[in-house]
């Protein structure tokens, strides 16, 4: 697999593996045993680039990932995050210095390692100085804690206060055909400050492998029945993009996943998507997306056909919805 340098010259496979929903958001957890050997596997077929977080069932998700990479740590790009009470993105949002190098200890501990590669802010903390965070994370660099630090889901001023005080080395936000709102204004903002773009859901929450529809029955602890984009009706509104998606698929002789994470690929050079899965078939399939080359007329035929359609329902509920772009 090829790489991608994000900014401050950090070099990551292509494609990443986002290890959320090993253990959090999309219905049971895998076992330790099924969520190692998939983490194994990402590496052999050529990734190097591994996303995890404190939220993500509370280092239990950062201990499958330590275990994954054991073997070959020096030879992969560990991210993770701090921002929430206790870990727990249900109470709240907490970036204190304190509470960021709690999290940085536990983090090493988990994951096994010496080192975190990527730090992120999972989520801005109003209050909490900007410069405050970019800091404190600033001295973990200078301690040898920490190399390189992130932001997810940030607004354009906050990005700007914090790359003054620290340069950013990337930006972890929602991104795919299913949300474009990215290229308004934070790409361009990316683009000036030498800043690297990691999306996550770039299946639009598997919403564009085309497996699912508004038949679909989620598991009860599955994060997206309270997501208003995938209500039954918005499901079925939404198909009309799917349905673009899949014709694309069968022309270019690849799957709708692939087609979609190839979409992605050709945005921006500084653009590393993190498609997460539990499932090994389906981590071949995406990763088999980097030798899907789409044509500048399939590219075009998309674009155009894009901007026709309209998506309904919003990606969050409200209260999450409150948290981002901060």
């Amino acid at each position: 697999m090829k790489t991608r340098t994000l900014g401050q010259g950090l070099e990551v496979s292509e494609l990443g593996l986002g290890c959320m929903g090993l253990t959090f958001g999309y219905g049971p957890a895998a076992s330790e045993a099924d969520a190692v050997a998939l983490i194994q596997k990402a590496y052999d077929l050529g990734v190097t680039f591994f996303d995890t977080a404190e939220a993500y069932s509370q280092g239990l998700n950062e201990q499958f990932l330590g275990k994954g990479v054991k073997s070959f740590r020096d030879k992969v790009v560990l991210a993770t995050k701090f921002g929430f009470p206790d870990g727990d993105s249900s109470k709240g949002v907490d970036s204190r210095p304190e509470r960021i190098r709690t999290v940085v200890e536990n983090s090493l501990k988990y994951l096994q390692t010496d080192v975190i590669d990527l730090l992120y802010q999972h989520r801005v903390d109003p209050n909490v100085p900007m410069e405050d965070v970019a800091g404190t994370v600033k001295d973990l660099i200078a301690e040898g804690k920490v190399k390189h630090f992130g932001m997810s889901e940030a607004g354009v001023e906050s990005i700007r206060k914090a790359h003054a005080v620290l340069p950013v080395t990337a930006l972890q936000s929602e991104y795919s055909m299913f949300w474009r709102q990215p290229e308004n204004e934070i790409l361009p903002l990316l683009e000036e400050l030498g800043i690297g773009f990691v999306p996550f859901s770039p299946l639009g929450r598997g919403f564009l492998t085309g497996t699912i529809n508004a038949d679909t029955k989620f598991d009860s602890s599955d994060f997206r029945n309270i997501v208003p984009r995938f209500s039954e009706e918005n499901r079925k509104a939404n198909e009309q993009l799917v349905n673009l998606v899949k014709a694309i698929a069968e022309s270019s002789n690849a799957t709708p996943a692939q087609v979609a994470l190839s979409w992605l690929l050709a945005q921006k050079p500084y653009i590393a998507p993190i498609p997460g899965t539990t499932k090994i078939h389906r981590l071949e399939e995406n990763v088999g997306a980097v030798n899907v080359s789409l044509s500048e007329e399939e590219l075009s035929r998309i674009n155009i056909a894009l901007e026709e359609i309209k998506i309904v329902g919003e990606r969050y509920p409200a209260a999450l919805q409150a948290r981002v772009g901060k």
